[in-house]
């Protein structure tokens, strides 16, 4: 898999990524999601392409105190190939660069695969709750 920087011909093979692997949810539009990201640190949103095709993405993000990642995905088919790892390693490198001196997600409490996922890679329990406030109307 070849890593790089998302770029604007990859919209819609990003946007069936997401909405294949149950990312994309109705309150999050995930076209202006990617509009959104490419305001602010472009350079933090990858994606994966195998033979010439977006398999798998990554959107990280810095505000100057934690870095986020959000839109970890890889197709079905190319899953358990080390992929997710391999997008991983090239946000937190990228995040590190920055300055970022850790890295926070968030996880719907129902997809197990991915938690065991990410304790795979030594991301832990923080015991906190996560709250949010939608303050944009998609």
């Amino acid at each position: 898999m070849n890593i790089r920087p998302y770029q604007d011909a990859d919209r819609l093979a990003v946007i069936a990524l997401w909405e294949d692997t149950g990312l994309a949810v109705p309150q999050n539009d995930p076209g202006k999601d990617i509009d959104r990201k490419m305001e602010v640190d472009p350079d933090l949103f990858l994606v994966g392409e195998s033979d010439g095709e977006v398999v798998a993405t990554v959107m990280a993000g810095y505000e100057g105190h934690r870095g986020w990642i959000n839109y970890l995905a890889v197709r079905s088919s190319h899953q358990r190939n080390g992929y997710g790892r391999l997008l991983m390693e090239a946000a937190e490198h990228l995040l590190g660069k920055k300055g970022c001196p850790k890295i926070n997600l968030q996880v719907r409490n129902t997809n197990t695969e991915a938690i065991k996922f990410y304790s795979a890679i030594g991301y832990g329990d923080d015991e906190v709750i996560g709250l949010g406030k939608r303050l944009v109307h998609d």
